[in-house]
């Protein structure tokens, strides 16, 4: 047999348990079940953007899931690739590791942890400056408390929401729970502007808790405008002053179109802009 054949491939945009290479074993849990927690990271500067929030929500989700989680060598490694790379994305993914066959957690896991780098994505200027069209998701969230919020590697449902729709004329796509309730958008979280101020979906039920969706409620609330966080009627939404989404690589895009539905890209959206920028740029 040609030895060859059976080397590992080096990455050197990619560290598996610190070591550049690209591949995991077909027995990791990850692979298999989907069990583990992800983290995508942009980094500006040479420097991990909201760091203290994604390894805060690691953590959380590490601790529901009950994996064992190097949290200070985690970081370590995040700050010196961020430190390497200048710019772009960090993806970083955290898997159980590797068990035998069934559901059962192995006694003694030994977590993989994967480090990517990549560019930032191209998105068009157009979606900051001039807001963006939602599409009508038609799938539902499913309700799971236990995992509501949380990161992890279960993404099935967005990657059924986001395969409804191609082109570039929507942005994002709107997806709704099982009761019709906003929830958030594919890739980011929503906020709509009512009368009486900003109200962004609770997410206690399903959904992701971006960390940019945290740090604008932090950063609104201290500056006297807490962001109510509830159950939201598509009725609301469509009768809202302004409408945006977020999450931590791109910050925050206008809402302007969902069908036939229209919104100005307003001064509170512009507002809220300006505090996502402060921390990306």
């Amino acid at each position: 047999m040609d030895s060859s054949r059976m080397a590992t491939p080096t990455d050197t945009n990619c560290l598996v348990n610190g070591v550049p290479g690209s591949l995991v074993s077909v027995r990791d849990r990850g692979l298999a079940y989907g069990d583990g927690l992800f983290e995508t990271i942009r980094v500006s500067r040479g420097v991990a953007t909201l760091a203290d929030r994604h390894f805060q929500r690691l953590a959380q989700g590490a601790a529901v899931l009950h994996i064992p989680l190097d949290l200070q060598l985690v970081r370590e490694e995040v700050v010196s690739r961020a430190a390497a790379i200048g710019s772009g994305l960090l993806k970083l993914t955290i898997t159980r590791g590797e068990s035998q066959r069934g559901y059962a957690m192995p006694p003694q896991p030994a977590p993989n942890r994967i480090l990517q780098s990549s560019p930032l994505p191209d998105y068009p200027a157009a979606n900051a400056e001039q807001g963006i069209s939602l599409y009508p998701c038609t799938m539902r969230l499913g309700y799971q408390p236990l995992l509501a919020g949380l990161k992890h590697l279960n993404r099935l449902e967005q990657v059924l929401a986001r395969s409804e729709w191609q082109g570039a004329e929507h942005a994002e796509g709107l997806v709704c729970d099982l009761a019709g309730h906003p929830i958030e958008c594919t890739m980011s979280n929503l906020f709509v502007r009512l009368q009486h101020g900003w109200v962004t979906p609770a997410l206690d039920q399903c959904g992701v808790r971006g960390v940019m969706r945290d740090y604008l409620l932090q950063q609104l609330a201290s500056r006297g405008e807490p962001v109510a966080e509830r159950r939201i009627s598509l009725d609301e939404l469509l009768a809202a002053e302004e409408i945006f989404c977020c999450n931590s690589v791109f910050g925050v895009w206008p809402i302007v179109a969902l069908d036939e539905h229209r919104w100005p890209v307003g001064p509170h959206t512009r507002f809220v802009q300006t505090l996502a920028k402060q921390v990306l740029s």
